[in-house]
């Protein structure tokens, strides 16, 4: 991988997940005896990325308990005394590195190494195009959860909201720091720089075939241990 930083995004209450979630951040939480963040840990680290920035906020000591024995370049961040919501939480990690150019994840999806490949080729196009941003998408009929509702629609690797939103975003996309030029570290979320992009047609997407499972909420819980 030519990106050598890597975010993951680990602040949130997980509230959706209650009672679990009341006294363990959902990250930590457990599918087939291996949790959200290990998952995801061990995508980046198949990567090759090298340094690897955590935000965090409720629990945020398990957070850093967790990840203290790993021999890793990483570095857990607090979004500061209020949660800082997507967006202004990886302004938070970005003000705390001097590269350019970011992997980001979201941990509730349940990662794996079917993804290395795509991800490579995403960041292969990203560089390819000279582009600002790019979100690995897939299309919802592939979501374990029927339930989830799509979120762009997807057509030349341009995303927007005008017609049929037939596609969900995995969790994972790659950002550039200039995208958050006019922002400050305050609590926003990242839906608001997504949808200034779409006014320009400048929100790039690169489609995944991997079958999508993400950690919604304490129904996929219940049917994702079963498995």
């Amino acid at each position: 991988m030519e990106i050598n930083t890597a975010l993951i995004l680990c602040a949130g209450y997980g509230k959706r997940l209650n009672p679990i979630t009341l006294n363990k951040p959902k990250p930590l939480i457990e599918i087939n005896k291996t949790t959200l963040l290990q998952n995801t840990l061990n995508l980046v680290n198949s990567l090759g990325v090298k340094n690897i920035l955590i935000n965090s906020f409720y629990l945020s000591d398990q957070i850093e308990n967790y990840v203290a024995s790993y021999n890793l370049n990483l570095k857990v961040i607090k979004d500061g005394v209020e949660i800082l919501d997507t967006g202004g939480g990886i302004l938070n990690l970005i003000d705390n590195s001097n590269t350019n150019d970011f992997l980001v994840f979201n941990p509730d999806t349940i990662w794996n190494e079917s993804y290395i490949t795509e991800i490579k080729k995403m960041e292969k196009f990203y560089f390819e195009k000279k582009i600002k941003n790019i979100l690995l998408v897939v299309e919802k009929l592939k979501s374990f959860d029927k339930r989830m509702k799509g979120d762009f629609s997807f057509e030349n690797n341009i995303l927007n909201k005008l017609s049929n939103k037939n596609y969900i975003f995995t969790g994972c996309q790659i950002i550039n720091k200039s995208v958050f030029k006019n922002y400050k570290i305050v609590a926003f979320s990242m839906n608001k720089i997504w949808e200034d992009l779409i006014l320009e047609q400048k929100l790039y997407g690169f489609e995944s075939e991997v079958k999508f499972t993400h950690l919604t909420d304490l129904e996929i819980y219940k049917k994702l241990t079963k498995i």
